[in-house]
This record gives C-alpha cells, structure tokens and sequence, in this order.
C-alpha cells in the first residue's frame, strides 16, 4: 500500500503516542480535581501548552486547546459581531461563517493567490475580522501572511486617525502549514491562528487556537470555565500532551522534510508532466507547500481515477476530505477559474513523512497506466 493523501490525515507518530499513554491508562485523573494525583496531571497538562506555546512563539495564556481546527475557527470567527472578510478558497468552516454573517468573500488568482491591493480595498469600516488559510489543503498555495498582517496594520491606524473605534483583528487557518512553514505567530503578525494536531502526526480530534493578549472573544461551549473561559470542558489531557510532543517533531524536522519532501514532489510532476502533455499543475510554482502535488487532465474521470488507484494499492484524493465525502466538485479548483471538466479530473497527491523515494519510483508507472486506463474507458463511453 501507498498511502499519498497526508494533507488528509497523518499517522501518529509513535513517540506521541508514547507521549500519550500514561494519560490514557493509569494518569487518567480529572486535572479539575483537587487531589495530588490530579494536580500532578493539572501541571503536565499546562506543561503541555507551555510547549505548544513556545513552538509558536506565544505565552502560554495566549493557546487555548480545542478539539480540532474546526473548532477553533467556529471560535474565532464567531468570537467578533462585526463582518468577516476572507477568500473563496478557504475551509467550509470559514466559509460556512462567512455565509451566515454576511461575511465579504474575495477572490483568489489562477494560483489561488490573494491580489494584495484587491484585499485591502475590500476591508471596509464594518470588517471586524479577516481569516485567510496560510496555506490551501488542496492545491497547496501559500499565503503572503506576514504582508496581509502590515496591510491590517495601516487599516487599524487609518480608522484610528478617522475616530473609527471597530477593531480589526487577523486569523490564518496554519493547519497544512505545521511542519513545512514558519508558525512564530509574533514574526507572522497574525491575532488569531488556528493548527491541528491530526495534520502534523498527532492526535486527531485536537488542535489550538492562538489568542493573541488583550483580544476578547466569546466562547462557543459554556460551562465550568475552562480554557480561560473560552472553551469549557473536561480537558482532553492525552490529547493535548501528545499534540505538544507531534508540533515540537514537526518543526525539528520542518527544514529537512521541506528539502526532502519537494525534491519527491518535484520528480513526480516532471514525470507527469512529461507523460501527459495536457496536464495542469494547480497551484502556485514558487509559493506552495512542499509535499502537495494537485494535476487535473482533462476529460479524466478524477474519482474514478482515485477508486483504480485505490484498487492499485495507492491511496490520493480528488480534493478535500470534506469535498469528497459529499461528493461535490472542489470548490477551491472551481474558485481558481478551471473549467468543469478539468477541475473534475483532478488528482491531489499529498506526500508526508513515510513518504520514500522508492514509493514514488513504485507509484509512476501505476498513475501512468490508470490514468491511460481511465482516458481510454473515458473516451468508449463518451
């Protein structure tokens, strides 16, 4: 089996789950209650975010656990009452709030890059908040995240000099962006960020949401007050141990993995590039994660495609996790102006940490010859 679809979901990496197990068995004491043996799982359970904390350049009362990416952008978006600005390549989470706040959506280039004076523009008196995923899960385009923070700050001084008292806060999605990008949230400039800790080979149903000091948001789950207020709950001790643990790995290995993982990806698009003339490489050339290849070749059946493949022993996506559980066309390939029928024969092959250089030389001839197949079957049946 080849399983290429890392932008979906990684594996645990046994040292978390090492990490993991004495929560999970005999150090399962409520970290609420006030005996010693509670206490002790209260104080590695703080460690814990102290480490995640320092990975990403914040004060440990500024990381507030979830459980997972989707929660924590319900949490910062819903957390402010005026507009949301973001783009049409976001994450259903983002966009879904987007929608029901009346939120403004801009648009993305054939890259899936933001036009910088096109987002400035669009940031008018009644936007509260902008959220812009630092770098897209399925075409992998990276964000000019550090430049979109400069441009909220001369908004803020701008309304400031006007007497305009509505704040302006920045949120980035950095879920794909754990182990591959930068994520000092200070060298960033960003408010609010959101990670997850089953994209970087932690545990899933975790993830964090950085709040820088001073904002107030509301919280989304109320009850007895945990996560300073924003997040009640008994906390998931295991899962937030072993997250700190996957995030501290990931940037340990974040340079090496960086060079590793586009020296593979960039050999398999010459290959495919070279065996399909009429393929197109989505996505940005320069500004892109290193481990995400997303073709789409017209006129191939894109699912179909994934299911021979899936039958060949190797496992890719057409899109999204949550794109392809509903069976919908990527909303992301559609945004970046690809024409239905090129969009819908699009492969997303995502590399990762197990990811070999014999796994590749494994793989070509078998993408070769399915996508061929599929053409061919393609074609009789039109």
């Amino acid at each position: 089996m080849i399983y290429l679809d890392y932008a979906a979901a990684t594996p645990l990496d046994p040292r978390v789950l090492k990490a993991q197990e004495p929560y999970l068995t005999d150090q399962f004491f409520n970290p609420s209650a006030s005996y010693l043996a509670a206490q002790n799982v209260r104080a590695n359970y703080e460690a814990a975010r102290h480490n995640l904390a320092q990975v990403i350049g914040a004060r440990p009362a500024e990381v507030i656990i979830t459980a997972g990416a989707t929660e924590s952008i319900n949490l910062a978006l819903n957390g402010v009452s005026g507009k949301i600005l973001t783009t049409d390549i976001e994450h259903a989470s983002v966009l879904s709030l987007a929608k029901v706040r009346d939120g403004v959506v801009i648009p993305v280039d054939a890259k899936g890059r933001i036009n910088l004076s096109v987002l400035e523009s669009s940031i008018t008196d009644e936007v509260e908040l902008i959220s812009i995923g630092y770098a897209n899960s399925e075409i992998g385009t990276v964000q000019s995240i550090k430049e979109i923070a400069s441009i909220v700050v001369h908004v803020r001084e701008r309304r400031k000099s006007m007497g305009i008292d509505r704040p302006l806060l920045f949120h980035t999605d950095a879920s794909q962006a754990a182990g591959y990008l930068d994520i000092n949230t200070a060298r960033l400039g960003v408010d609010l960020m959101t990670l997850n800790a089953g994209k970087c080979y932690g545990p899933k149903q975790v993830g964090l949401l950085y709040v820088r000091a001073g904002i107030q948001l509301r919280p989304l789950v109320y009850g007895g007050g945990q996560e300073m207020g924003l997040r009640s709950g008994t906390e998931n001790v295991a899962g937030a141990i072993g997250f700190a643990r996957a995030l501290e790995l990931a940037e340990k290995k974040r340079k090496a993995e960086t060079v590793r993982l586009s020296e593979l990806r960039d050999d398999l698009e010459a290959f495919v590039a070279n065996e399909f003339t009429d393929v197109v490489i989505n996505g940005h050339k320069k500004h892109r994660l290193p481990n995400v290849l997303n073709i789409s070749i017209p006129e191939l059946d894109g699912e179909r495609a994934v299911f021979a493949l899936d039958q060949a022993g190797v496992m890719v996506a057409t899109g999204s996790a949550c794109a392809a559980n509903k069976g919908t066309r990527s909303h992301v390939l559609m945004a970046i102006g690809l024409a239905p029928e090129v969009a819908d024969g699009s492969l997303r092959i995502s590399l990762g940490r197990l990811t070999t250089q014999s796994e590749i030389a494994e793989l070509k001839p078998i993408l070769a010859e399915v996508i061929r197949t599929q053409l061919k079957f393609g074609a009789a049946h039109a």
